[in-house]
């Protein structure tokens, strides 16, 4: 069971990088649509999807060496925020 819950959030994680992957020249691009986003933006962009790839690896490393529990948090932190992040602001 716990690698199974370790597959299902190793595929929502490389959703949400594929996401992020794709909408990336909506932020970066040089186009009228696009944000112009700076350095820094690039680089909190790019250790997000760095983390929703190595999330899951990490989750499984854990659970190889028996620590199923910290594995699955780890693993499940990317689509937790996520989920966060839709929740609308009260301001």
């Amino acid at each position: 069971m716990p690698k199974f819950l370790l597959a299902v959030a190793g595929v929502a994680d490389f959703v949400i990088a594929a996401l992020l992957i794709a909408v990336s020249g909506f932020i970066f691009g040089q186009g009228p649509e696009s944000l112009h986003g700076g350095s820094v933006h690039l680089a909190a962009y790019g250790a997000a999807v760095i983390a929703c790839i190595a999330a899951p690896l990490v989750g499984f490393i854990f659970c190889r060496y028996g620590k199923i529990a910290p594995g699955l948090v780890i693993a499940w932190t990317p689509p937790a925020g996520a989920l966060l992040a839709l929740v609308p602001s009260p301001y």
